[in-house]
């Protein structure tokens, strides 16, 4: 009998300050088009490349992706970085999940590509790229020819192509895949905005959520 395939599992990090339905789309179609047992969301606690003035509480932000998430099978939430102490770094979330789930899990981190064409910004980000594989979320007005000098310049030379532009992979094994999703022109930074000059954000983010951040006052200062 065939050895057991392992189960893929989506890890989806982020400050989600707030989290949105662009999110929650992005992590559904991700799951769907990947075959994902399922996609946890792992909000940051401290980002290490954001302001922590300009973050809402780990805990307020964990309690807003719960409600997102709500009783989605597919979908969970974790609390593993606000239980870290310091900076937030993927390596260390990475490491976490690895030794949780071993080799049962075959683990894909799901990222935007804006985020990954930072990537050399990343602590250990060399590393990075022999424990998972990556799911990169195309956007508009980026180049994957970019993508591809960065991957071969700064990570490791021997990134190879995929077929039919699917995206490349690590001399690991591991594979940096490029998937194109529903684009929502939905930003935390809009509904912020929106929310600090009384306007409403209705529809741009689940209703438990919004309510949240209307009973407690959330955004209304910078």
């Amino acid at each position: 009998m065939p050895p057991k395939k392992p189960q893929r599992l989506g890890l989806f990090g982020g400050t989600f300050n707030p989290i949105h339905y662009g999110h929650l789309r992005s992590a559904e179609e991700v799951a769907e088009a990947l075959d994902l047992g399922q996609v946890w969301f792992i909000p940051a606690a401290l980002p290490p490349h954001k302001s922590s003035s300009y973050v809402t509480s780990f805990e307020t932000r964990l309690a807003m992706t719960r409600l997102a998430v709500g009783r989605q099978s597919r979908l969970a939430v974790s609390d593993v970085e606000g239980r870290r102490p310091g900076k937030s770094y993927t390596i260390d979330t990475l490491h976490h999940f690895r030794e949780e789930f071993g080799p049962q899990r075959e683990l894909y981190f799901i990222l935007g590509m804006d985020s990954m064409l930072e990537i050399a910004t990343w602590k250990d980000y060399r590393e990075l790229f022999t424990l998972s594989h990556y799911v990169v979320l195309d956007r508009p007005g980026y180049d994957q020819d970019r993508l591809e000098e960065i991957l071969r310049r700064q990570v490791h030379p021997d990134f190879q192509s995929l077929p039919a532009g699917e995206g490349f992979q690590h001399p690991s094994g591991f594979r940096v895949l490029v998937q194109d999703t529903t684009l929502l022109e939905i930003s935390g930074t809009r509904i912020r905005n929106l929310v600090r000059e009384g306007r409403s954000i209705r529809y741009l983010l689940p209703e438990r959520v919004r309510r949240f951040i209307l009973k407690n006052n959330l955004y209304r200062h910078r």
